[in-house]
């Protein structure tokens, strides 16, 4: 349900590096992509692929190169980036609620959008006419990242613990894409999910971005037909990079906080 009056983002990279508390999250990336195109940050877990997702996003400030995402340069103008932008699955960052039910999570989230992303007179209009087209979106939203309520144990009373892998993954994309982002980032694609479900879930992002909307996706080993971006570390890493997912993890966040 990306919003198709709104033209997803190009990005491109140039020798970008990103250098945390515990040294170089990655370093040396270039990239060239086309408005609408599905990006796959390619590397195996600790090698700084959410860091640059995140920097790409306006979450994290880089130290040293250049990119330009749309019309911005991070790391200047970053908050308006962010507003363009939007993540999912993201550890640390867009946990859902385990307690919480799928409805519960879809509805706080239209809620958000219509008092934060909407205008005043949205906020003004009758009940009835707001429950709508808060409906409108959250099915529109469920539909595009290809979650079926019908299909869940208990619908949308169904508890986030509850669920499968990849249908926990799909309301993350669900709820990124309430707010019409020109860009789409999800981490972990491939975290513990078999071949069949790793190949739905990039069937579902390559309908997302031919719909409009940019999507970057981060993998352990990029399917074909993407446009891919490598954070490999080199044959002999420094003692200060990181290397592991954990680590990882405990840089982004900390720099996102900074943010």
């Amino acid at each position: 349900m990306p919003d198709h009056t709104a033209e997803g983002l190009g990005v491109t990279a140039r020798d970008f590096g990103l250098r945390g508390p515990r040294g170089w999250a990655f370093r040396g990336i270039g990239l060239d992509a086309e408005p609408g195109a599905l990006i796959a940050v390619e590397g195996p877990s600790g090698s700084g692929r959410t860091c640059l997702l995140l920097a790409l996003t306006g979450r994290m400030r880089p130290t040293e190169g250049v990119a330009r995402v749309g019309e911005f340069e991070p790391p200047r103008r970053m908050s308006a980036l962010r507003r363009v932008t939007a993540l999912a699955n993201v550890a640390g960052v867009t946990d859902l609620e385990p307690a919480l039910t799928v409805g519960e999570h879809l509805r706080e989230r239209a809620l958000l959008q219509r008092r934060f992303g909407g205008s005043l007179r949205g906020l003004l209009r009758p009940r009835a006419e707001r429950r709508a087209e808060a409906k409108r979106l959250i099915d529109a939203a469920l539909g595009t990242a290809g979650l079926d309520l019908a299909a869940l144990p208990k619908g949308d009373r169904t508890a986030v613990r509850d669920l499968e892998r990849p249908e926990e993954l799909r309301l993350s994309i669900a709820l990124a894409l309430m707010s019409r982002p020109r860009l789409l980032a999800v981490d972990d694609t491939d975290f513990k999910l078999s071949d069949t479900e790793r190949a739905a879930v990039w069937a579902r992002l390559r309908s997302i971005s031919e719909s409009g909307t940019t999507v970057l996706a981060v993998c352990s080993e990029a399917p074909e037909g993407t446009v891919t971006v490598s954070t490999r570390p080199s044959p002999e890493p420094t003692a200060d990079e990181p290397h592991d997912r954990a680590k990882e993890a405990a840089d982004a966040l900390a720099e996102t906080g900074r943010s």
